[in-house]
């Protein structure tokens, strides 16, 4: 595509959604962390689902670390991998505790350090919950990104790293959503 080309796609896309939002339903930026995560290889639908009976429960990550790896996998055990997921979950609230005070760090490398995080959630909860201008990629964007030729890869990252070459600033907070 041409630059031109991107960014009237990019326009019209904004014109038909100008405030794009993730569909995982969360309250703040640990909620999102933990929905995402969780949202590997589930749909986001079921995984409100899950997070709904979950955060009746517990919402925090000391209150996660409460409630335990075996109440967190019931809480969860309608999702896919939720026995990993539920461990992971647990792991991650000790060292969100223990490493960043309870709190969701802003900075990538310290997101992609906690258990069960890798660049697509790290990605998520940057841009959704830190408006920071980046694009998560996952199998959508993957394919999007080849199919078109907007940015051809052959692994996520190469994809990511074209989207972010291509896609104009003003586009990018919102430009994962729009390409979903």
């Amino acid at each position: 595509m041409r630059k031109a080309d991107i960014e009237t796609f990019f326009s019209r896309l904004e014109a038909g959604n100008p405030a794009p939002r993730t569909e995982l339903h969360y309250r703040d930026p640990f909620t999102l962390l933990a929905a995402v995560m969780l949202s590997a290889q589930a749909t986001d639908v079921g995984v409100n689902k899950a997070t709904a009976r979950l955060y009746a429960e517990a919402a925090t990550p000391a209150a996660i670390l409460a409630l335990g790896e075996e109440r967190v996998r019931e809480l969860i055990k309608t999702i896919g991998l939720y026995r990993n997921k539920a461990k992971n979950l647990v792991a991650l609230s000790r060292m969100l505790i223990e490493r960043h005070g309870g709190e969701v760090p802003r900075d990538r490398a310290a997101l992609e350090a906690l258990p069960g995080v890798g660049r697509k959630t790290a990605n998520v909860v940057l841009n959704e919950a830190f408006g920071e201008p980046t694009i998560a990629v996952d199998t959508h964007i993957f394919r999007l990104g080849n199919r078109t030729g907007l940015a051809p890869g052959k692994t996520p990252r190469e994809v990511e790293d074209g989207l972010l070459a291509v896609v104009p600033k003003a586009y990018l907070k919102g430009a994962h959503h729009w390409l979903i």
